[in-house]
């Protein structure tokens, strides 16, 4: 029951939009037992976003829910492909973005917790 939520200052076409959301599902499966058939994504393109006081360069900040507990290894791991993702897709310098984690006990879907 992954999430994953991209906040960019790149404003994201629809094509780009499906290339990247393709990317993180592949991507995903960095975590043992995920993928992308729980998987949801969330792109917000145009943001507003400043790094170190600095909006002079396109930024990023990208938001990583499991239910779970969060394996270090893996997120070491997904932290190097969602900044080739973006590098690759939408042009953002690994350097000016953040990748966050948090795992969750309890995950609610279609009237129940998993």
């Amino acid at each position: 029951m992954p999430y994953i939520n991209l906040k960019t200052t790149v404003k994201v076409s629809d094509e780009k939009c499906e290339k990247v959301k393709a990317a993180f599902g592949k991507a995903i499966e960095c975590f043992p037992g995920k993928s992308e058939a729980y998987l949801m994504v969330g792109i917000e393109g145009g943001a507003k976003l400043w790094f170190r006081g600095d909006a002079s360069a396109d930024t990023a900040i990208v938001d990583v829910e499991l239910l779970g507990a969060v394996n270090s290894a893996a997120s070491e791991n997904m932290t190097k492909e969602i900044c080739a993702i973006l590098q690759n897709e939408l042009g953002i310098s690994p350097e000016r973005v953040y990748v966050k984690y948090t795992g969750y006990n309890d995950w609610g879907w279609n009237n129940r917790n998993f």
